[in-house]
């Protein structure tokens, strides 16, 4: 299923985060909840992050994809963030029901409200 760009962003804080508005997905992520402050992995889902556009597989027949380009970012950022991707083997997908441009960080991984964790990238 495709996400609108308008409902994702692709952060770099440092490592790269993708956080997705409502996507089809949602429901199906685990309850993002920091673990002794470390990242939580999802297990059996993958990203693929791609300048035009972004994967995020799951089992079965959970997905989406994600345009990359058309948003505030330009391609340079975009690049950036690909390439951070592939560096990390992977990315932080976090999913919440109304994503807001000055949303709590600290609140989105400790405040019951988003989904996710590290997804690795697809091999």
């Amino acid at each position: 299923m495709l996400v609108p760009r308008e409902n994702a962003r692709f952060v770099l804080n440092p490592h790269p985060i993708l956080v997705l508005d409502r996507p089809p997905i949602h429901d199906v992520l685990p309850e993002l909840r920091l673990v002794d402050g470390l990242m939580p992995v999802v297990e059996g889902w993958q990203v693929v992050a791609q300048l035009t556009f972004c994967v995020v597989d799951g089992p079965g027949e959970h997905g989406c994809v994600v345009p990359t380009v058309g948003g505030a970012d330009g391609l340079d950022e975009i690049g950036a963030w690909c390439s951070a991707v592939e560096e990390a083997g992977g990315a932080v997908v976090v999913s919440v029901d109304g994503l807001a441009d000055g949303f709590d960080w600290s609140e989105l991984f400790t405040g019951g409200r988003a989904r996710g964790g590290f997804v690795a990238s697809a091999r």
